[in-house]
């Protein structure tokens, strides 16, 4: 009995530490970036057939570098949480992870994209560090420059070049427009996210759009930017010659767009983990919706 009962502990030690680390770089925000990985893939399919075994490559190079940036993010941002209300109860602030570990996870994500970037091919493999280094940069541009939020945006957009990449796209506007569309829907979405610290971030020194502009302002900004994410994914449709279903699927995700908007205003922010959740739906869309275009239509 007592190999069993310490087998079971040690068993559901290692559930706790692997539920300790997927809430570490938030799992399942990889919604967000995946999709517009894949859609990227599948437009440069019509030339060069997908095989699953690439398929499964593409997916491990986004899931290790969000995964990366995420854990990044955390170990740098360990002393701004710790005296942050709303994220005083991350892993690092709380000490249920060391900074120890959370270097080790970084070193080992990075090492694992660099390794499924080498299988992508020698362009993937060359342009890996590029990667990180942008997906790096956001989580200490707040330090320095109020557009934060514009280089998550195009860390973000590095995810439907790089899928386009690894699936031997050539030169093409596709990816150009697909990245333009992540870029601003990501870059809106967290415009929106930014407003709920505008106080603790002013009165830390941290830099953001919320902060230079105000929240009536950054609310003008992430609209704007939707906007933009709307229009690309349309030039998009007109550019690869998609059909009525694509279409409709943007129109599809400009009510998801503006349903969002609609749940924040200047006078009320409390809806804004609301309206971030809703984005995680706008990928998974989007990606069904055009590959129905692409292959069933």
């Amino acid at each position: 009995m007592g190999d069993l009962a310490r087998e079971l502990a040690t068993g559901q030690a290692v559930l706790t530490k692997l539920r300790i680390y997927a809430s570490f770089v938030r799992v399942n925000h990889s919604v967000f970036a995946l999709p517009f990985a894949l859609v990227g893939a599948l437009l440069a399919a019509r030339v060069t057939p997908l095989t699953l075994s690439r398929v499964g490559w593409i997916v491990g190079a986004m899931v290790t570098a969000r995964s990366a940036a995420m854990g990044f993010n955390r170990l740098v941002d360990r002393r701004f949480d710790a005296l942050n209300p709303r994220t005083a109860m991350r892993e690092l602030p709380r000490g249920v992870m060391s900074p120890l570990e959370a270097s080790v996870f970084v070193g080992a994500a990075s090492c694992a994209f660099v390794f499924c970037a080498w299988n992508l091919g020698p362009l993937c493999f060359a342009l890996s560090p590029v990667a990180l280094a942008i997906v790096f940069w956001y989580s200490l541009a707040k330090r320095v420059t109020w557009m934060t939020q514009f280089f998550l945006g195009l860390a973000m957009a590095v995810a439907p070049v790089g899928g386009w990449l690894a699936a031997g796209g050539g030169v093409s506007w596709e990816p150009v427009l697909l990245a333009v569309a992540i870029g601003s829907w990501v870059g809106g979405f967290d415009v929106l996210y930014a407003c709920q610290d505008v106080e603790f971030d002013r009165a830390h020194g941290l830099r953001s759009i919320p902060v230079r502009f105000g929240i009536r302002g950054a609310l003008g900004i992430s609209r704007l930017l939707h906007v933009v994410t709307i229009f690309t994914l349309a030039m998009l449709g007109v550019t690869a010659g998609l059909g009525a279903v694509y279409f409709g699927g943007v129109v599809l995700v400009a009510a998801l767009l503006a349903y969002e908007q609609s749940l924040v205003s200047p006078h009320d922010l409390s809806q804004v983990k609301r309206a971030f959740d809703l984005n995680g739906y706008v990928g998974i869309l989007y990606l069904v919706i055009t590959g129905i275009a692409l292959y069933v239509e």
